[in-house]
């Protein structure tokens, strides 16, 4: 049996623009002689519709797209994620999986774990599910699974779904099948694979996988739908970062001539945050970007990424010189631009810096400079980028990293003002990664920006590591204390210095205020600041 696994990216709520996608992929599945279809977790409402689960009116706009495109689909079978209503004590619905054939649901899989870890909170909508569902198609058996349902090893759940599967009176289905909504992160690639191939050996299967693609909200899903056989190796493989639809035949495990097996790269970060600006911006109907460039290494990336993502005429940079702004700072932001082809201007901020400290001065007659006058420059800029924002409705990118968004080295409605951070859960050294992984085939961001130590540049001769420690030392810490959830003695006994370690667990928490008010940021490690790492503003806990 030919079987199509497409990968879609839906957006939330538009069911008309979902079903339209899913009955032409359909029909395209039927033109190439597959007998089925299968589609992501959740297709119709998109993944996660958080809580537009509670409203009636999305629930039943839901159902009545789901009743019409049941009907139109005719001589082909398809597997599909859908929502399903309940009655009865617990939540009200059900996140399933439909297997419908000539015109009508045949059967359903109801997802039995219910992930709440990191930036799933699927209990606070859905009931489990119960048993699973083997489904008989053309003679050929398949087990029929939502996502978690396959990640049984290793969770710490108390079921496993396909253990109790197998063990059902229905018998050993011929191969699985799991639909996802599996967001991505710097490594999971990997642990997927990992995770994948064991199932299989484990049960002797073949395994077809389903997952979404498309950027939503602050997450990133990178489809990467594969098919493995029973010794765990991968015979199938969609791109990642892109609508697709392969096929494999239930026939023939065997790899498909040519197959590029999927890995993770520095190359799959930068396409992700790619596909992450590019959707967030067009789902929310914006179609052009500005950006701040200051001739630093950050908003460097962040221009490079954007112009990738919408198109070098759709990018406007602009240079915000200030009387501490070196020359090299203004010229690496044009050789910039120049090399991106994108549009550039340059406005200096010493009139308006000017005009504030004339207005501050009766206040602030006889105190020294400090943090202060920095923050008034950067707010100055950010005043002007959200102007230039709102006269053209361009989007404010804004291009701090995940180091400084985890010390505060950051200034609220400065730099840190925009619409979508693109960098924030990016790493310094990663930028750095980043950057050269860019350049490797063409000089696009000037090696000097590579090259020069990294500086705010709001007062003489300033440095990074005036405030921080280098960024080789940092970035292993905010590793070990964000990610892995280690300890301060745990981090110190790795051999980093005590002092310098609590000093960041310090900046850490004192700034999570900051953090709250910072623009949505793209998720591409295992934690990111937002809704996956909820910690009090207030507390007084100390390690």
């Amino acid at each position: 049996m030919k079987i199509a696994l497409i990968q879609t990216n839906p957006v939330i709520g538009d069911f008309a623009r979902n079903s339209d996608a899913v009955l032409r992929w359909t029909a395209a599945a039927r033109a190439a002689g597959c007998r089925l279809a299968v589609f992501p977790e959740l297709t119709l409402s998109g993944y996660p519709p958080q809580d537009l689960l509670e409203r009636s009116d999305f629930i039943n706009a839901h159902d009545r797209h789901l009743l019409s495109m049941v009907e139109k689909i005719t001589d082909i079978a398809i597997v599909i994620g859908a929502i399903e209503q309940r009655s009865g004590s617990g939540k009200p619905l059900y996140n399933s999986a439909l297997f419908i054939d000539d015109g009508k649901v045949k059967a359903c899989a109801r997802k039995q774990l219910l992930p709440t870890y990191d930036v799933f909170d699927e209990t606070r909508y859905f009931e489990p599910g119960g048993e699973s569902a083997v489904v008989c198609l053309d003679g050929e058996r398949f087990g029929l699974t939502v996502c978690e349902d396959i990640w049984f090893e290793g969770r710490g759940y108390r079921i496993d779904p396909v253990r109790n599967m197998l063990a059902a009176e229905t018998g050993k289905p011929d191969f699985l099948i799991n639909i996802s909504a599996s967001p991505y992160h710097h490594g999971k690639i990997s642990e997927r694979n990992a995770v994948f191939s064991s199932l299989c050996r484990r049960n002797r299967l073949p395994l077809l996988y389903v997952n979404q693609v498309g950027g939503q909200d602050s997450l990133i899903f990178d489809g990467r739908s594969m098919a493995l056989d029973p010794d765990g190796g991968i015979v199938a493989a969609a791109p990642g970062f892109q609508e697709a639809m392969i096929i494999v035949d239930s026939n023939n495990w065997q790899p498909a001539p040519g197959l590029d097996l999927p890995e993770d790269s520095i190359a799959t970060v930068f396409e992700a945050l790619t596909l992450g600006v590019r959707d967030y911006l067009h789902k929310t109907g914006f179609k052009t970007a500005v950006i701040g460039l200051s001739g630093g290494i950050d908003s460097a990336l962040t221009a490079a990424v954007a112009c990738r993502a919408l198109g070098p005429e759709n990018v406007l940079t602009v240079s915000l010189p200030s009387p501490y702004t070196s020359q090299a700072s203004i010229d690496d932001a044009q050789a910039l631009a120049a090399n991106l082809n994108c549009g550039h201007e340059t406005i200096s901020i010493g009139p308006a810096m000017d005009a504030y400290q004339k207005t501050l001065s009766p206040f602030f007659q006889g105190l020294a400079e400090d943090v202060t006058e920095q923050n008034i420059q950067a707010r100055i800029r950010g005043n002007l980028l959200m102007a230039l924002s709102n006269k053209f409705g361009h989007l404010l990118l804004s291009t701090g990293n995940k180091s400084e968004m985890a010390v505060g080295y950051c200034t609220l409605y400065g730099d840190m003002s925009g619409g979508l951070a693109v960098l924030s859960d990016v790493p310094k050294q990663m930028v750095y990664e980043l950057a050269r992984w860019l350049n490797s085939k063409e000089e696009i961001i000037p090696e000097r920006i590579i090259t020069r130590p990294p500086s705010a540049e709001l007062k003489p001769d300033q440095l990074d590591q005036d405030d921080l420690p280098p960024y080789e030392i940092l970035d292993p810490i905010l590793q070990a204390y964000l990610e892995e959830h280690a300890s301060i003695d745990v981090i110190c006994a790795r051999g980093y210095e005590r002092k310098t370690v609590e000093d960041i667990v310090r900046r850490i928490r004192v700034n999570e205020y900051k953090r709250r008010q910072a623009a949505t940021g793209l998720k591409v490690t295992t934690k990111a600041f937002g809704q996956g790492r909820r910690y009090p503003i207030v507390h007084n806990f100390r390690e």
